[in-house]
């Protein structure tokens, strides 16, 4: 990645194209040349005897006091006002300011870019008559390089400061056609002219009218973004980088900023007590939540990144009604309590089957999409994937689609890509009834596995059914300690003691080979032989098994669950500087043993060794069917002949 030094884009630059953004806003003709006019949504009606709100005067040389709205005329102030009954709302009157705003950075970043080109001085000599001919060309290449350096600006600005404002309404606007480069100006009226378009016919109310922008904006970047690609001499705007401190905006060429703005979340939220069962998984998501509380937003890194024991990546699975749904409600509870507290934008999303589409390249771009939301380096992120063995397809399986396989893509260079960056905001966590169907490489950058057993004990079964029933009954207790079985660090020191041996019938044999030739597991190189034997039993064991096993033990030897008072009481943990995280985290560090390395590598061995079996099991009984469906097929056709 090319570093930047970033400058600042000055204020008084910006608001020294507020006019001239106004008359933008306020009102233009413009005769479309790429897209076609829409069928525009009946105005709303206005009350008896209300008139109009009173009109603005546009002071932009040239431009009519706020003239009638013609045939080929955009006025997206009366179009926004007519969204209302009289008066602006105040969403309505954010939109607009926002897009005087936005308009106004674009603007600006427009003379920047011109500056620093040398378009400026073309233009003064164009306009001068003594533009030399051998020049034309590179003045063309230039003035279109600053239309799409100023139209990603402004659809850049607009996205990231329209954020905030959005709520769970959504809406599909399609591809944005209007993209002219002949020159900034032009390019800003064909943008606004589209805009002004998809506000007619989609935007019926204030929600609708946020989300209609929002969208506007994420589809002009992506286009001009695509056009970018091919187009010359944009050097001085895709290799600089300018931060508009007002607005707290990044503009780094054609790459969009993000607002730091959490999403609404509709979810029933489960308390830790809620989840019968499960006592490793349960802890292991107890702690990854505090954990990713500790990211310092200033340094954009966590302490626990950095010393090696965050979870970035984990695949819960388990069969049907286990309590995969119950711990995702548990985690993504826990973060929004943790981050409403601090004041932290958090963001939660789940990406499932719904989001795989028939065209080409479009399942990529909502997997893509979907993984930038929650690395947001300026919000704590909580992405899962449900049923992942639907959602992402083995390489090379006939029956798995083009987006399947598109989002497969994705996500493996998202989890261990050449451009990873684990920063320790943001965790992603794989679903799965059958993990064996998942693509074996995916699976493995998994760096942890949470097995969702669901309730297993006598105990178990008597919290959940008191749990379930609830409180409308009159049914005595009998003789049990509610919830006692669920006291964790209890439940958590007998699950992991019990890795102490492997549970898988073929890792057992593995175990017992190498331990009647080397005894006791107790030195590295005797840890290393067992590893040996494990991959000769296995073949996708690999150096990536190695290191999600060595990340798992480094996590172990974080032992410890940040104190409830550190959440709460954000000034004693949250608020206090890198060093101070990193400090305190030092201090509560337990040493590696060689339990904790041998547990790890019997976890993680086991769910590979159970994958592989199921996933030969399904192997061989579809070879079974097919044979079975091939010898009555030779039977028919034999029939058929005599």
């Amino acid at each position: 990645m090319v570093a930047r030094d970033t400058m600042e884009l000055k204020e008084e630059a910006i608001r020294g194209q507020y006019e001239a953004a106004l008359g933008l806003v306020s009102g233009f003709d413009h005769a479309p040349r790429l897209a076609k006019p829409q069928e525009a949504a009946p105005a709303s009606e206005r009350s008896p005897g209300v008139g109009a709100r009173p009109r603005f005067r546009s002071t932009v040389p040239g431009m009519a006091a706020r003239p009638a709205v013609r045939p080929g005329g955009v006025r997206i102030l009366d179009r926004i006002e007519a969204l209302s009954d009289g008066l602006l709302s105040p969403g309505q009157a954010a939109a607009l300011n926002m897009l005087r705003r936005s308009l106004a950075i674009a603007l600006a970043m427009g003379e920047t870019f011109a500056a620093q080109s040398g378009l400026a001085e073309l233009k003064r000599s164009n306009l001068e008559g003594r533009l030399p001919e051998a020049r034309r060309a590179e003045f063309g290449e230039l003035l279109q390089a600053e239309a799409l350096a100023v139209l990603y600006t402004f659809a850049n600005a607009t996205a990231f400061l329209i954020a905030p404002h959005l709520g769970s309404q959504t809406v599909e606007i399609g591809e944005v056609e209007e993209v002219l480069t002949d020159n900034a100006p032009l390019a800003l009226q064909g943008a606004l002219w589209e805009l002004d378009q998809d506000i007619a016919v989609l935007a019926t109310d204030d929600l609708r009218l946020v989300a209609v922008i929002s969208a506007f904006a994420e589809a002009l970047m992506q286009k001009v973004a695509l056009r970018a690609e091919t187009a010359p001499r944009l050097a001085a705007y895709s290799g600089g980088s300018w931060k508009v401190e007002a607005d707290g905006l990044l503009i780094a060429g054609f790459r969009p900023a993000r607002a730091a703005k959490g999403g609404q979340i509709t979810m029933a939220f489960k308390k830790p007590h809620e989840v019968v069962g499960n006592h490793i998984a349960k802890y292991q998501s107890l702690r990854l939540a505090k954990m990713l509380m500790a990211y310092d937003f200033e340094r954009r890194l966590n302490p626990f990144a950095e010393l090696g024991g965050f979870i970035f990546t984990f695949m819960g699975d388990g069969k049907p009604g286990t309590g995969k749904t119950t711990l995702i409600q548990m985690m993504a509870g826990l973060l929004n309590d943790y981050c409403q507290n601090a004041g932290y934008p958090f963001r939660y999303q789940n990406f499932s089957i719904d989001q795989i589409d028939s065209y080409q390249g479009k399942s990529g771009q909502n997997a893509k999409s979907f993984v930038e939301t929650i690395l947001d380096p300026t919000a704590i992120g909580f992405g899962t994937i449900d049923d992942i063995d639907q959602v992402a397809g083995k390489r090379g399986d006939r029956q798995s689609s083009a987006g399947q396989q598109e989002v497969t893509a994705v996500f493996m260079g998202t989890f261990a890509g050449s451009g990873t960056v684990v920063r320790g905001n943001c965790t992603f966590g794989m679903f799965s009834n059958y993990p064996e169907n998942v693509d074996d490489a995916l699976r493995q950058r998994a760096g942890a596995r949470f097995l969702v057993d669901g309730p297993q004990t006598r105990e178990d079964y008597i919290d959940i059914l008191s749990l379930l029933l609830g409180k409308n009954h009159s049914i005595p207790l009998g003789e049990h300690d509610l919830f006692a079985a669920q006291e964790i660090k209890k439940a958590v020191q007998a699950s992991f003691a019990g890795h102490s041996r492997p549970h898988e019938a073929g890792l057992v044999k593995v175990w017992e080979d190498v331990g009647a030739k080397l005894g006791p597991l107790d030195t590295i190189a005797k840890i290393g032989a067992y590893l040996k034997a494990i991959q000769m039993a296995d073949e996708r064991f690999t150096g990536r098994a190695i290191k999600n096993i060595t990340d798992a033990v480094k996590v172990r030897a974080m032992d410890f669950e940040l104190p409830d008072e550190w959440m709460e009481e954000p000034d004693r943990f949250l608020f206090r500087s890198y060093d101070e995280k990193m400090q305190m985290i030092r201090e509560l560090m337990t040493p590696i043993t060689v339990d904790m390395v041998v547990q790890e590598i019997n976890r993680y061995a086991d769910s590979e060794f159970r994958y592989a079996d199921n996933s030969d099991e399904v192997a061989v009984q579809n070879m079974m069917r097919d044979f079975a469906r091939q010898e009555e097929a030779k039977r028919r056709y034999l029939e058929s002949k005599s």
